[in-house]
């Protein structure tokens, strides 16, 4: 039977750049790609024992969609893409320095560099929004549902195509079995497409379920490289700006307000009460 290949690895070096970047001789090699896997599942551990701890652990959900490693000399750069990146600092940047602690004590290596990047649209990010699949199924929500919203907002927030899927025992039933959607163009052949893919597990009362997420966002001009989109920077606020109908709080076209003409008031009877007098004289 013919099988799958993963659409990210088969796309590495035409289209998309490596996650780890770095050189090492034979000797070193498969000892730092053992650290690169070793890192990555601690940064995952880390954060979900944080979250775990939090009163409102969705909230407290980094959201990493994945983990960049680049090595030098005598110094360590990590890029964290997350939809949530105030999570993963934490307050005051406690989070990030108790991980970066950490970090250099595993690896012996003094000169850590942890930078955080915002994903800009978490709904078209292939493993945040499995993710979101599992979450809803390990809150028993209905699969063909799920499904079905999270294919609608990954539409509109402006993908090719779209394809899930979901396995194991789906509604409780004894058999295990597969089911999944899809909406517009996966074309998985194209190498020139951008197809992001990721898969995640959801551990409900019957057991485990895989979720499957591809996500097409259309295509790469040869000879470029894939650019994950970052939020832009929040510009410094400034104060409000009057607008063509802006009326200094007062409602349009009821003229003046009432406390603004009260003392004008008792002059203007004086004045009608004299000239009353004038003519009764």
């Amino acid at each position: 039977m013919g099988q799958k290949v993963s659409p990210i690895g088969m796309r590495v070096g035409i289209i998309r750049d490596w996650q780890s970047r770095w050189y090492a001789d034979d000797k070193e090699f498969g000892k730092l790609l053992i650290e690169d896997v070793n890192i990555r599942n601690f940064i995952e551990k880390y954060y979900a024992g944080l979250s775990a701890k939090a009163a409102d652990r969705r909230k407290a959900d980094p959201q990493i969609s994945r983990i960049e490693i680049e090595r030098c000399k005598n110094r360590m750069t990590i890029i964290i893409r997350t939809a949530h990146p105030g999570v993963v600092i934490g307050q005051e940047g406690k989070s990030i320095d108790g991980l970066r602690k950490q970090l250099e004590k595993m690896t012996n290596v003094k000169n850590i560099q942890i930078n955080v990047v915002e994903v800009a649209n978490p709904n078209l990010d292939a493993r945040l929004v499995a993710r979101w699949i599992a979450n809803e199924l390990e809150g028993r929500k209905s699969f063909r549902a799920t499904q079905k919203k999270a294919i609608q907002n990954t539409m509109r927030a402006g993908a090719k195509g779209i394809k899930t899927q979901v396995s194991g025992r789906l509604g409780g039933a004894d058999i295990a079995r597969s089911e999944g959607y899809s909406e517009g163009v996966v074309p998985l052949h194209t190498l020139r497409s951008d197809i992001d893919y990721a898969w995640e597990e959801a551990s409900t009362t019957y057991g485990r379920l895989g979720v499957k997420v591809w996500i097409c966002r259309g295509e790469v001009l040869p000879g470029e490289m894939v650019k994950e989109p970052e939020a832009p920077k929040q510009r410094p606020m400034r104060g409000r700006r009057k607008g063509r109908n802006d009326r200094g709080g007062r409602p349009g076209g009821r003229g003046p307000r009432r406390d603004q003409n009260a003392g004008s008031r008792p002059q203007a009877d004086a004045a009608a009460k004299g000239g009353n007098d004038d003519v009764n004289a």
